[in-house]
C-alpha cells in the first residue's frame, strides 16, 4: 500500500468538517451529533426537532451522491457475503442500543466532552471490531 498525501489531506478536512459540524449542533441547540439519536428523534412522533433531524439525515445521504456526481465515485469495498453485511448491521444495532448510542455519537461528541460512558464505549466497540476483524473475517467467505 502507497501512502497518498490526497487521501490524508481528504481525511484531515472530512474530520474537521465532522468536528465542526458536532460542535455546531451541540452549541447552538444544546443537541448531540449522534446518528442513532438523530435517528430516533425522526422516527418519535411528536418529535419538535423533526425538520432539523430529517434535514441532516438527508445530508448523510445527499452529500456522498453530490460527492459522487461531482467529484468521483469513492474507492469502497464492500462484501458480495449479503448474510455478512445483514449479521453486520443487526450487531451493529444492537451494539447501539446495549451501548446507549453510536459510534458517531460516544466517538465523536463523547470523546471531545471527555465523557467516561463515552471512553469507555468506544474502547469496547474498537476492542470488538478488531476481535471481530482478527477472529470472525477467515471464517466468512468473501468478506
Amino acid at each position: 500500500m502507497i501512502f497518498d498525501p490526497t487521501d490524508a489531506v481528504m481525511g484531515l478536512l472530512g474530520g474537521l468538517l465532522i468536528g465542526v459540524a458536532a460542535a455546531l449542533l451541540l452549541l447552538a441547540n444544546g443537541k448531540i451529533a449522534g446518528i442513532s439519536g438523530i435517528v430516533a428523534r425522526t422516527i418519535r412522533s411528536g418529535s419538535a426537532d423533526r425538520a432539523e433531524t430529517i434535514a441532516f439525515i438527508a445530508g448523510l445521504i445527499g452529500v456522498p451522491v453530490v460527492y459522487r456526481l461531482a467529484v468521483a465515485p469513492p474507492a469502497i469495498g464492500i462484501t458480495d457475503n449479503a448474510l455478512a453485511v445483514v449479521a453486520g448491521g443487526l450487531l451493529v444495532g444492537f451494539g447501539t442500543v446495549l451501548g446507549n448510542g453510536c459510534t458517531s455519537g460516544h466517538g465523536v461528541c463523547g470523546l471531545s466532552r471527555l465523557s467516561l460512558r463515552s471512553i469507555v464505549a468506544v474502547c469496547v466497540f474498537m476492542g470488538v471490531a478488531v476481535l471481530s476483524a482478527v477472529f470472525l473475517r477467515p471464517l466468512l467467505p468473501g468478506v
